[in-house]
């Protein structure tokens, strides 16, 4: 079995460079071979990019989230052209929009949203999409500002019809730890709806953590319960199952088998 969490934050997970190096090796262990590093600022980015910039199979997202639109940092525009150039980055964001946190206003949010799609099309990546109580909007914007290189729906939340119409664009749906909760019904059928080549799991390192581990901090060594639960769901094997999430993590960033080294 192998895996690959597409989504976590190692900055915010750890932030010394040994705990993340741990952490990284302690997921390996449990089969999750592959790692996206997903910042939500340019502070994070570049330190954690610097602390596991040799790390095999660790790939980076490059990004500014919704909570960062009142204060980007001086000179956030260049920043992101310099840091798109680094080895291994692979996506934008997480970049999208957030009306239940209220961060500066909704227009203001839009705005910053639509500069950085607009980057990505530049650079042809693909956006890592951070959308809570935003749906309408999301969806009017992507229809015509999704970038070539599409993108991902990262810790779904909304309903099947409106994860259709994101698959129809061209992006893939994926759950983290939250799937596995018990309450979690809407989320449930959602995922047993969908078409697996559309799917993909995720950590969302510190946050979410899998039922079984309740009261502790996500890691990305968990991973493979939200795949266990997805496998249940699905009604598929587990190694099936993990297989097919693997290759859609990789053409979800547009990366080939060649690009992941044998995991020791």
């Amino acid at each position: 079995m192998k895996l690959f969490d597409t989504h976590c934050h190692l900055a915010l997970l750890y932030e010394d460079p040994v705990s993340q190096i741990r952490a990284i090796d302690e997921a390996k262990r449990e089969g999750v071979v592959a790692i996206a590093n997903i910042t939500t600022n340019l502070i994070d980015f570049f330190s954690s990019y610097k602390n596991t910039k040799n790390v095999p199979n660790i790939f980076h997202t490059i990004g500014l989230s919704p909570s960062e639109v009142v204060n980007p940092g001086k000179d956030w525009e260049e920043q992101l052209e310099e840091g798109v150039k680094y080895p291994n980055v692979v996506g934008i964001g997480e970049i999208g929009l957030d009306y239940y946190h209220k961060y500066g206003d909704r227009n203001s949010q839009i705005e910053f949203f639509l500069k950085q799609l607009e980057f990505a099309d530049t650079y042809n990546l693909p956006v890592i999409i951070h959308n809570r109580q935003a749906g309408d909007d999301m969806r009017s914007i992507l229809r015509s500002k999704l970038p070539q290189a599409g993108g991902i729906m990262h810790c779904f939340s909304e309903n099947t019809a409106f994860a259709m119409d994101m698959i129809e664009l061209g992006m893939f749906i994926s759950f983290a730890g939250n799937l596995t909760y018990r309450n979690a019904k809407n989320l449930h059928e959602v995922a047993k709806s969908l078409p697996i080549e559309n799917v993909i799991i995720e950590t969302d390192s510190p946050f979410l953590t899998p039922h079984i581990y309740r009261g502790k901090r996500n890691r990305p060594a968990f991973l493979t319960e939200t795949a266990k639960f997805l496998a249940e769901l699905k009604g598929m094997e587990m190694e099936e199952l993990s297989q097919i999430l693997f290759d859609n993590s990789l053409r979800a960033f547009h990366l080939k088998p060649e690009d992941i080294e044998p995991v020791i």
